[in-house]
């Protein structure tokens, strides 16, 4: 009996390192890429996102364990598009050698206006068509860093990709029954242009792309004439933005609240803490204060 004992705790002692052989530790930008990994990883990844929920990507500033961090980590990944400044600098100060993943990469992007500058704008996950092409550059990454797991990445990564197809068009039907005069959105900053061009909503921000930008005098004025003249009567703040422009702008049409969105980060609670939580929040909340 006692080598029977010895050896099913033997079996589970090589049946533990084989699983830990078969984790990859991977590493995000933020939060919202962080847990599309996370999804399509499942139990074979290790996740962990140098920007967390809560927190603006715009004023993230990588610190020195940050380094460490990436130095230890199997593959990289990053959103692209200008959103991650920093990550050339982080990665040559960490030693970090392997591949870092853009997971944005085939996506058509948009341009913007941002203090006067035509630019990328950055925001592509907030289009769920955009979050496909997410996670299939994220599943395809995870099967070349794991190779041994590609079937369990394919499956997982492939019934992901089913719900966020399935997601993108509850949302398209969702705001295609709202008359288009009523799709017009008052938030914080000019985080949704990729949302508003694959659901027909119309934005309104007095911030530009960042959240560190500052709306001139002339554009604010010119917002409250738009909102008024639009009739535009609710208004949303983001979760990690600093309320107080948006509030002003409010004050002044007769605007009124209509909650929370989380366009660049996921909340901290339930409510919003996984990309699917937060992108139905988002369409929920606004397609309840168009009816």
């Amino acid at each position: 009996m006692k080598l029977l004992k010895l050896a099913g705790v033997t079996l589970a002692l090589v049946s533990s390192s084989a699983a830990m052989a078969g984790t990859v530790n991977a590493v995000a930008s933020f939060s919202v890429l962080g847990d599309i990994v996370q999804q399509v990883g499942g139990e074979h990844v290790k996740v962990t996102s140098l920007i967390g929920s809560g927190s603006d990507p715009h004023t993230f500033s990588p610190t020195p364990q940050d380094s460490i961090t990436l130095n230890k980590a199997d593959v990289v990944f990053v959103s692209g598009l200008g959103l991650e400044g920093w990550t050339d600098r982080l990665v040559s100060a960490s030693g970090y050698k392997g591949d870092v993943i853009t997971a944005s990469e085939g996506i058509q992007t948009r341009s913007m206006i941002d203090d006067g500058e035509k630019m990328v704008d950055p925001h592509a996950w907030n289009s769920m068509a955009n979050g496909v092409t997410y996670a299939t550059n994220v599943m395809n990454a995870l099967i070349k860093a794991d190779p041994e797991d590609a079937d369990y990445f394919k499956q997982h990564g492939e019934a992901y990709i089913k719900q966020l197809n399935e997601l993108n068009t509850w949302a398209i039907d969702t705001f295609k029954a709202i008359p288009k005069e009523k799709r017009k959105v008052l938030t914080s900053h000019d985080a949704f242009g990729y949302f508003g061009a694959e659901y027909g909503v119309e934005f309104m921000a007095p911030q530009g792309f960042s959240t560190e930008s500052e709306a001139s005098s002339q554009h604010v004025a010119g917002l409250i004439n738009q909102i008024k003249a639009e009739k535009v009567t609710t208004y949303f703040m983001e979760d990690q933005t600093d309320p107080r422009l948006v509030k002003q702008v409010a004050a002044a049409t007769g605007a009124k609240v209509g909650g929370e969105l989380y366009p660049e980060a996921l909340s901290q609670s339930d409510v919003a803490n996984t990309y699917v939580k937060a992108f139905k929040h988002n369409v929920t909340v606004m397609a309840n204060s168009m009816k």
